[in-house]
């Protein structure tokens, strides 16, 4: 049987400004957007009045079975709730492993992005981790793209002291075996890369770029700001560049406006993931976590401290990361595409969220539930 919602009145940002619309959604998609909307089936109406619309983030970097375990097992982090990322405005994640292969696997990987998808959100992951040979399901890393549905590219470590420090005909090999597994099954086959602090920053990706035809976008660098420059070197030359959310990304991410085209820019949050802190002989000396908030807290001091518009400034965490994985579904509010919505109040505060048609988040009280919470 099939469900019908009617948000009234938000001024829309889709993500471009498109003034103030109504939005139709049947069970989990959206299926009319227009100014005074008229439906006389039974439905259920939502008043936006005075709020933003805007698309449901994407978060690219998740270690949603918990990152960590740099000090020692009791530093392993717990596995990520499905309402750590909805009432934060995120309804699709994309899972990873970190330094933590030893102790979690891609099988729990696979499972908990099962988990977070029969909960109600979207969610994929990454096969591999810091380590080469990585750990993959199937015993192949292309077998992993092609045959798990979930899975759409591989996770590895560079330019890091806790990485394989992988050489580059290896990282080359690894990215033609992800863009050929990625053209069969209609995937991005992306090979995800943990930037370091290390030496040898983008190097290699930058020389394979020279060397081969293998196209720069298949290789996607996170933490860019350990390699800044290297960084926007890279973009220079078409590629993607992820954030990583802290306090210091809104002046970075203003910064990087300037030089780089929008649409190149993502973010993530790297959230349950461990940030340890190391000293100048890289001893670890504490630790710290990666929280989900930051991702939209960043944005938001992005729009009101750094005075960059919504719509340029959103498209970093829904349009542009929906474009560079292939997420044809999400990303943007349009006829057709799933009913991923947030919803704003006039301080940008995430009010209200919708994640594939069904309300999440009701004037900030979280309304879903996990599955053993009562």
């Amino acid at each position: 049987m099939n469900e019908f919602k009617v948000i009234r009145n938000a001024h829309i940002y889709a993500p471009e400004d498109a003034g103030i619309q109504d939005v139709l959604i049947c069970n989990d998609k959206m299926i009319d957007i227009r100014p005074n909307l008229v439906f006389s089936y039974d439905h259920e109406e939502i008043d936006a009045s005075g709020k933003y619309l805007i698309p449901g983030f994407i978060d690219q970097h998740v270690h949603i079975i918990g990152g960590g375990g740099e000090n020692g097992f009791s530093s392993l982090i717990r596995e990520i709730q499905m309402t750590d990322c909805i009432q934060y405005g995120v309804t699709t994640v994309i899972g990873l492993l970190g330094t933590d292969a030893h102790v979690k696997s891609i099988e729990q990987l696979v499972a908990k992005t099962k988990a977070l998808r029969e909960q109600g959100m979207s969610a994929y992951c990454l096969t591999g981790s810091y380590a080469i040979p990585t750990t993959t399901l199937t015993g192949s890393i292309g077998k992993d793209i092609a045959f798990i549905d979930e899975i759409i590219g591989v996770k590895v470590a560079i330019s890091d002291h806790r990485s394989s420090a992988p050489l580059k005909q290896e990282l080359a090999r690894m990215a033609t075996e992800c863009r050929t597994a990625g053209l069969l099954a209609n995937k991005p086959g992306v090979v995800h890369m943990h930037t370091g602090k290390g030496k040898d920053g983008y190097k290699k990706i930058l020389e394979i770029v020279e060397e081969t035809d293998i196209p720069i976008t298949q290789f996607r660098p996170t933490h860019v700001a350990n390699q800044y420059e290297d960084a926007l070197a890279f973009a220079s030359k078409g590629g993607y560049i992820d954030f990583t959310a802290d306090e210091k990304t809104p002046s970075l991410l203003k910064k990087t406006l300037e030089i780089v085209p929008l649409k190149q820019i993502t973010l993530s949050s790297d959230a349950n993931g461990s940030f340890p802190i190391w000293d100048e002989n890289l001893n670890i000396i504490g630790m710290g976590v990666g929280k989900m908030e930051t991702l939209y807290a960043s944005i938001r001091s992005l729009i009101l401290e750094e005075h960059v518009d919504i719509s340029t400034a959103i498209s970093i965490i829904t349009k542009n990361v929906a474009d560079a994985l292939l997420l044809k579904q999400k990303g943007s509010i349009e006829k057709g595409k799933d009913a991923d919505i947030v919803l704003l109040d006039t301080d940008l505060n995430v009010t209200d969220v919708f994640a594939l048609g069904k309300q999440v988040v009701k004037e900030k009280a979280i309304v879903a539930k996990n599955y053993y919470q009562y």
